[in-house]
């Protein structure tokens, strides 16, 4: 197997380090194993692209390149140029610091390099390990995406999901906040929304008299909906959410028929 490996927290993160592990034992020893990454931190980034402006691309070592980008720009980059012969045959993205569940997917730019993925057409899957009081403090924060990572990822693989409207699934997988030992299993689960949790701003006044604000995010322990990916972590256990970039709001267009003309 021939995979792309990615992430937001840039080219040094040892969340990084540990999707090496996971795409090493997926690809075997006869697969190649390729890093494109972005050569800064890109947290928070989305699914951005480098349109107005070129991306310097730097190559560290054989299948290793450094990308001035976003984890979206890292994907095209990799695709079309470094890959652009024989394309990769999944792209992993991840293992992010933190949950990427509930609300947090809309922002993450772990989940922009599985987006941009899946729209090249490439079986793509996010990863994520959430921090909690019960595995923040361990000597190895992701021990549970280490120990679970490729076989939630094989069998995830397994599974037959169709295109819609030509947008193809890709999938978001969450490590819950407990030891390695303690995970209980894998939930497929949707997308929660944590209530009343947002991000925010925080204004700091600088000595030279200038305004500044820091984005914050909310509490990570509250639960949303029952069942949902940010709950199920939270009680133990490995999410995983399929998704599309499809953002249509099917549910609403039978209230909408009015608007016809």
């Amino acid at each position: 197997m021939r995979i792309l490996i990615t992430n937001d927290d840039g080219i040094n993160a040892p969340g990084l380090h540990v999707l090496e592990g996971i795409a090493a034992t997926l690809a075997g020893p006869q697969g190649e194993c390729w890093t494109v990454a972005p050569a800064f931190e890109q947290s928070g980034v989305g699914h951005c692209i480098n349109y107005t402006k070129p991306t310097l691309i730097t190559q560290l070592s054989p299948r290793r390149y450094m990308i001035e980008g976003s984890p979206a720009d890292c994907v095209l980059s990799a695709l079309y140029d470094p890959m652009k012969d024989a394309k990769p045959d999944l792209i992993l993205s991840g293992v992010n610091r933190g949950n990427n569940a509930a609300e947090n997917t809309l922002y993450s730019g772990t989940i922009g390099a599985a987006i941009e993925g899946a729209l090249q057409g490439v079986p793509s899957i996010a990863l994520s390990q959430f921090y909690g009081p019960a595995n923040r403090d361990l000597d190895d924060p992701f021990e549970a995406a280490v120990a679970h990572g490729a076989d939630v990822c094989r069998r995830i693989l397994e599974q037959k999901t169709p295109d819609s409207n030509g947008y193809s699934v890709f999938w978001n997988v969450n490590f819950p906040p407990v030891p390695a030992a303690d995970v209980k299993g894998i939930r497929v689960a949707p997308q929660g929304r944590r209530p009343g949790v947002n991000f925010s701003t925080v204004p700091h006044d600088a000595p030279n008299g200038r305004r500044f604000l820091w984005i914050t995010g909310g509490n990570q322990q509250v639960a949303p909906a029952a069942g949902s990916d940010a709950a199920v972590n939270l009680e133990g256990y490995i999410s995983v959410t399929p998704m599309r970039a499809d953002l249509t709001a099917h549910d609403a267009f039978p209230d909408l028929a009015g608007l016809d003309t």
